[in-house]
């Protein structure tokens, strides 16, 4: 079983300490700071906007930007293998014909 250790993270001048699998520090680290990265996008809009977000709203706003990215990432890929299994069909439908006119 992979035992877990401790990162201190930074996201938006706070710190965290969280478990993270061994192995998996580098992703975590970057998640965080693509996380940090949004957040601090959201604060500079919103402050340049003259709005004052508090920092659980900048969280909540970050995580559905960041949710309807990965749904459209899902999206796209579903998209993607379904354009892959026509071609394919079509391949198998070609071969298909190329041997029957064999025969």
């Amino acid at each position: 079983m992979a035992k877990a250790k401790t990162l201190e993270l930074t996201i938006l001048d706070r710190d965290y300490r969280v478990n993270c699998p061994d192995g998996a520090e580098v992703e975590l680290r970057n998640a965080a700071r693509y996380l940090n990265e949004k957040m601090v996008e959201i604060k500079n809009a919103s402050s340049t906007a003259g709005k004052v977000l508090g920092t659980d709203r900048i969280a909540v706003i970050a995580a559905l930007n960041i949710a309807h990215q990965l749904l459209e990432l899902q999206q796209d890929h579903q998209g993607r293998y379904e354009r892959l299994d026509k071609i394919h069909q079509l391949i198998d439908d070609a071969l298909d014909k190329e041997s029957q006119l064999e025969l």
